[in-house]
């Protein structure tokens, strides 16, 4: 890291952290629990008129009437209804996705496949973090997606909807949208931090200096440039899925199977249909890829380590 003069707004590092050891790794699981956890919590209303709109285009005219609607009869609780499956879910998901990652990255590029193209690393290692990130999100996913897509409300609490679906469908019916979610969420990952990855080195070769030139700062500036133009592609591939997703947990029948039920909801809405609520989830998911990034990379800033960027990995390898 820049032994410059430490910028305001940063924190100051206590220690430094030894590259991909295990405490390096185990900070970013802990990352990407303050990461995501409150970053989609914090979207909750964007994300309950998106999901309702996905399923009933007709329910609202526009996004701000759905939120004056929603605010004038249940008030600011109802405005972020759902929020709980949502903070739990992804702060489960965020140590999956950043911390496996970590690791997942340090194998393949390193360990295993030393001479492998960066952008092949970066997308076998998030496609395989994701894939185990989601392994936890799913329940809490489908928790949420019932008690915000449903109404009346399917349940008005996590410990509510938790327990209805188990009684009524067993564990399984917690999972019943493990493949749709794989399939939004995997490609979206792949995206998102190879895009990521690609966008902070091409910023950092177009101001011509190596990274560890730039200060604490301008590191985590570029993170944040580099995670919000990420999050635009991440909205665009895996939006199909989403509506999907929504449409699986909230109408998908008792013994249906995934197939059954996909090919009979894509009958119903077509594939226009595929793409409701396209604009809200861009700004909701580029702003929140943004942030997300900024937070991880400060953490890693505070714990005395280098911003993401693939250059870590050269760095190191150089070092040994």
């Amino acid at each position: 890291m820049s032994s410059s003069k430490q910028m305001p707004g940063v924190p100051t590092p206590k220690k430094q952290i030894e590259l991909y050891s295990n405490t390096y790794f185990g900070a970013c699981l802990l990352g990407g629990i303050i990461a995501c956890g409150p970053t989609h919590t914090s979207v909750t209303p964007l994300d309950l008129v998106k999901c309702r709109r996905q399923v009933d285009p007709k329910i609202y005219s526009s996004n701000v009437s759905a939120w004056r609607s929603i605010y004038s009869t249940q008030g600011l609780r109802g405005v972020f209804f759902g929020w709980s499956p949502t903070f739990i879910g992804y702060s489960f998901q965020g140590a999956g996705k950043y911390g496996v990652y970590e690791i997942a990255k340090y194998w393949y590029g390193d360990r295993f496949f030393p001479n492998a193209n960066k952008t092949l690393v970066f997308l076998g290692a998030s496609a395989s973090a994701e894939f185990v990130a989601d392994i936890f999100l799913c329940p809490f996913e489908a928790v949420k997606v019932r008690m915000q897509t449903t109404l009346p409300p399917y349940a008005s609490s996590l410990r509510e909807g938790w327990g209805k679906i188990v009684q009524n469908e067993g564990f399984a019916g917690l999972y019943k949208g493990l493949y749709p979610l794989w399939a939004r969420q995997i490609p979206y990952t792949m995206v998102k931090f190879a895009t990521f990855e690609t966008t902070v080195d091409a910023i950092y070769n177009q101001l011509g200096k190596p990274k560890k030139s730039f200060n604490a700062l301008q590191q985590t500036g570029v993170s944040f440039l580099g995670g919000y133009i990420a999050g635009i592609g991440c909205a665009v591939v895996s939006h199909p899925a989403d509506v999907m997703v929504s449409k699986l947990n909230a109408d998908r029948k008792a013994g249906e199977g995934a197939m059954t039920a996909i090919s009979r909801i894509y009958g119903n809405i077509g594939f226009s249909g595929l793409w409701n609520g396209l604009p809200v989830r861009i700004v909701m998911i580029g702003t929140l890829t943004a942030f997300q990034w900024l937070i991880y990379d400060t953490w890693k800033v505070y714990l005395g380590v280098s911003t993401s960027s693939s250059q870590n990995l050269l760095d190191f390898a150089i070092r040994i």
